[in-house]
Order: structure tokens, then C-alpha cells, then sequence
């Protein structure tokens, strides 16, 4: 059974069709890469699957069951967690408040139950030291991090991560891949949307490149990587 379908599933805003009959679906246990040029719906595709965003047309399967009307909550309660490209921790509460935040309303636990479920995502995450410290102060790595363990709270099956390398430093990144990779190599299924392709390459089982919301091409890394659509409209290299 697959993990996720999407079928045919569009979203316009106004006249601007950010999503176009765009179908694929992941395995569980696998590990998915989406890149694709600013403004190619990537965002509003992880939104659709989430719930945030409801389709004009087609439809999400999750687990085999039909979410497409599913609310966002309820979804995140059956296993879909993600974190957010720009991090918004609760600046004012400490780091493991916030992911006690994931464990108890995203997961459904009460905060006994989600207590031992959020030190475990900070352990994950490299976080357990700073437990204590106010989510504010932290620095971006960090915060990502932080992004990280909220979303592992929540306990998912399927782990979306947005960008979520954005803005570190080549070591901070290197250090990001470890924590993904560990994460993959437990079983959580993950889709990744990421600029820096290298960290992708480094996690990912198959490549999806879409571009005004439609399906590219999709395939093995190094494939798609080596494609002349890819490199044209993704890099911007021009191919004779």
C-alpha cells in the first residue's frame, strides 16, 4: 500500500493556477526530494497535503484512506507532521515546551503521555542540553532543529520538511543531513523541499522537479539531476 497519493490534484487562486493536475505518490519508508524554481507551487503542495490548503480538484490519500476534506488536525493526529520554512518557535516559552506543544495538540497526548515523547525528539535532534533555554534565544540552527523536534512530537509517518536547510552554513547543514538521515533510517517516511540539492542527494530515494505547479520529471537523483528539462528550466542552463 502506498503511503501517500496525490490524484490529479489542482489549486488556483484566482486566475493563478499554483497546483495543475499534478499526480505522485511515496512509498512508506521512502525518502522524496522536491526542488523546483521560487513560485512552482512546492510550498502549496505540502499545504495540500496537510490540510492547510484544500484542493479545487482531485484528491489526498493517506494511509490508503481518503483525507482530501480532512482537517489539518486530524491529519497531523493520523501521522502527517511537518515543519516550516521560516521557523516561528514560542519565543516566550522554553525549547521543551514547544515540542511538548507537538507531543500534546499534535499528537493527541496528555502531557504526562507527551512528556517522555518530547525529550525523546530533542534527544533526536541534539537538543536535550537546551531543554531549559526560551525557544527565542536560540540561534537558527538551532531553531530548525526545533522545527525538527516539534515535528517528530507529533509522531508521523510521513515527515515533511520545508527548506528546513535554508540559511546554514555548509557545517550546519552537514550536521542537519546526520539528524535526517537517522530519522530516515528509523522508518519514517519523508518528503523533502530543499534549494540546496547536495543535502537532498545525501537523503533522498527519488527526485520530483515540478515547475508552474505541473510535474517536470521525476526519478533516480542522478537521473533527473542529468536531465536537459531539469537543467534548463531548474538551473538555468541552456541546452542545445
Amino acid at each position: 500500500m502506498k503511503l501517500l497519493e496525490l490524484k490529479q490534484v489542482s489549486k488556483s487562486y484566482g486566475a493563478l493556477r499554483v497546483t495543475d493536475d499534478l499526480s505522485f505518490s511515496l512509498d512508506r519508508g521512502e525518502a522524496l526530494g522536491i526542488i523546483g524554481p521560487n513560485g512552482a507551487g512546492k510550498t502549496t503542495l505540502f499545504n495540500l497535503i496537510t490540510g492547510n490548503v484544500r484542493p479545487d480538484a482531485g484528491q489526498v490519500m493517506f494511509n490508503g484512506c481518503d483525507v482530501t476534506q480532512v482537517p489539518a488536525t486530524v491529519r497531523c493526529h493520523m501521522g502527517i507532521g511537518r515543519s516550516y520554512q521560516v521557523p516561528h518557535p514560542f519565543g516566550g516559552m522554553t525549547v521543551f515546551e514547544n515540542v511538548l506543544v507537538g507531543a500534546t495538540f499534535g499528537a493527541g497526548h496528555s502531557e504526562r503521555e507527551g512528556t517522555p515523547r518530547a525529550i525523546a525528539a530533542l534527544e533526536r535532534t541534539g537538543l536535550l542540553a537546551k531543554a531549559n533555554r526560551l525557544a527565542g534565544s536560540l540561534p537558527l540552527l538551532d531553531r530548525k532543529r526545533l522545527e525538527l523536534a516539534r515535528a517528530l512530537a507529533t509522531e508521523p509517518d510521513l515527515l515533511l520538511l520545508d527548506e528546513i536547510a535554508g540559511g546554514l552554513t555548509e557545517h550546519e547543514v552537514a550536521e542537519l543531513i546526520g539528524s535526517i538521515q537517522e530519522i530516515r533510517a528509523d522508518g519514517t517516511s519523508i518528503i523533502w523541499i530543499e534549494h540546496i540539492v547536495h543535502a537532498l542527494l545525501a537523503v533522498v530515494d527519488r527526485l520530483l522537479v515540478i515547475n508552474f505547479g505541473s510535474l517536470l520529471v521525476q526519478g533516480v537523483p542522478a537521473e533527473v539531476m542529468a536531465s536537459p528539462a531539469v537543467r534548463e528550466i531548474y538551473l538555468g542552463i541552456e541546452v542545445a
